[in-house]
């Protein structure tokens, strides 16, 4: 002899209402999330690739090309070209130059002998990410270090 089960109703519906809003919060919070790692790493990539720009577009290229060599306004150009989908009006982005941007400079050391030592150009490229859902604004921003290489 088995006992019938009660019958119920209405009771998926009641368990829905409580378990699908906390389940919908946290699916929209994943991909607000996902989309500012996103962000972040657009802010990184950039500042790699405009540091890689500076270290190639320096003097030794200016002289052997004819041309001038990249300034922090290029660079500036550069970045705000690649960043895809980014409001550039949020976007900057800094660099600096150890002493020139000619691969290397003369330094004398403790000793008195003239040494060379390497030029690196800095890029730090900022953004300002306002997330999808309203969140207040999160500041993002990576730099990247190169040596001069042309």
């Amino acid at each position: 002899m088995r006992r019938q089960a009660t019958r119920r109703p209405g009771t998926t519906i009641v368990e829905s209402a409580f378990v699908y809003p906390i389940l919908f919060l946290f699916v929209i919070g994943l991909l607000v999330g996902a989309m500012g790692v996103f962000r972040y790493q657009q802010v990184a990539a950039l500042a790699r690739q405009g540091s890689r720009y500076a270290s190639v577009h320096g003097a030794r290229y200016a002289r052997e090309n004819k041309t001038t060599a990249a300034t922090e306004d290029d660079v500036e150009n550069f970045v705000a070209a690649h960043a895809v989908n980014m409001d550039t009006s949020r976007l900057t982005t800094t660099v600096t130059w150890d002493a020139s941007n000619e691969q290397s400079y003369s330094k004398v050391n403790a000793s008195g002998e003239v040494a060379a030592v390497k030029n690196t150009v800095t890029v730090t490229v900022t953004y300002t990410w306002l997330p999808e859902v309203y969140l207040g604004g999160f500041t993002l921003s990576s730099t990247s270090v190169v040596p001069m290489s042309y």
